[in-house]
């Protein structure tokens, strides 16, 4: 649903540190240099720290919307509604909005405007992460495909202000991205996108890159200087993603409670906590049964 208005982070909100600024009240302050394209899990958040600590500062990430500041879902969602609804508009006037505070830019839910972006911002270098398509489904399923079906988080945003800007957010992303169908259909987009991407960019500005392949290539494509005495940073791996959600679900889980304490008292408390209870413990009996 686009156009929603902002609502701003309840006072109670205690156990999360996500800030709430209002990008529709913002606008560029610095320019576009880097649009990372390439989709998430092929190192995107290993980038990230990277172009970060090679000064491209700040360098969008799914993280600034889901953890930094989830107000930014709210525009999110006026560009799926204009792309994909065909309500409103999404231009280069509403992306400084956005994403006018970073000089980089990367992972989902960006993605899906590969081209939009690269229109908007034709002096941006693209840099195309990529890695085996089979490596890469098989991580995916564990990881954001698991988040984004994850039944604590679908609760979870019933309730608090943070989960419920940001999960309908990345269930509209993955349905219009993926068709609906990530373990059917994740591989054959893999492969359209990249090509499609390829198709946009001329050769000379387009660095398609790996992880693995260090500073090197990535600093000299972007003729800066590698950082002396730093090794290339790794981040967000497959093992530790799913805990991390949960932690999170708990943070916003004692938001809730927090919040039915200090409105409704102690009896709002432990209805909303034998609620949270019953239905994890649902959940995971369910779970258990299949």
């Amino acid at each position: 649903m686009a156009f929603q208005p902002y609502t701003p982070k309840p006072i109670t909100d205690i156990f999360t540190a996500d800030t709430d600024v209002d990008r529709r009240k913002c606008h560029r302050t610095v320019p576009m240099r880097v649009l990372a394209l390439g989709l998430g899990r092929t190192g995107t958040a290993s980038l990230r720290t990277a172009l970060k600590e090679l000064g491209f500062t700040d360098c969008y990430h799914m993280m600034s919307a889901s953890v930094e500041n989830p107000p930014d879902c709210l525009m999110w969602q006026d560009a799926f509604a204009a792309k994909y609804d065909d309500e409103g508009e999404f231009g280069r006037e509403q992306w400084d909005q956005l994403l006018g505070h970073c000089q980089a830019v990367c992972d989902w839910p960006a993605v899906a405007f590969a081209k939009e972006l690269i229109q908007a911002y034709p002096e941006a270098k693209v840099i195309l992460t990529t890695r085996d398509v089979d490596s890469w489904h098989a991580s995916t399923m564990r990881t954001v495909d698991w988040r984004v079906n994850d039944p604590e988080l679908r609760f979870v945003a019933l309730w608090d202000w943070g989960a419920g800007l940001y999960q309908p957010m990345l269930r509209k992303f993955w349905d219009v991205f993926f068709k609906g169908d990530f373990k059917k259909y994740g591989k054959e987009v893999f492969h359209d996108y990249y090509a499609e991407v390829r198709s946009l960019v001329p050769k000379d500005n387009l660095l398609e890159y790996r992880i693995g392949q260090g500073w090197g290539p990535l600093c000299e494509f972007l003729e800066v200087s590698a950082p002396e005495g730093k090794r290339f940073p790794h981040t967000n791996d497959t093992d530790g993603f799913v805990d991390r959600c949960r932690a999170r679900n708990r943070a916003q889980m004692y938001n809730i409670l927090f919040r039915g304490f200090m409105m409704g008292g102690g009896i709002m408390a432990t209805l909303l906590s034998a609620s949270v209870t019953w239905y994890r413990f649902g959940s995971r009996l369910s779970a258990f049964r299949s």
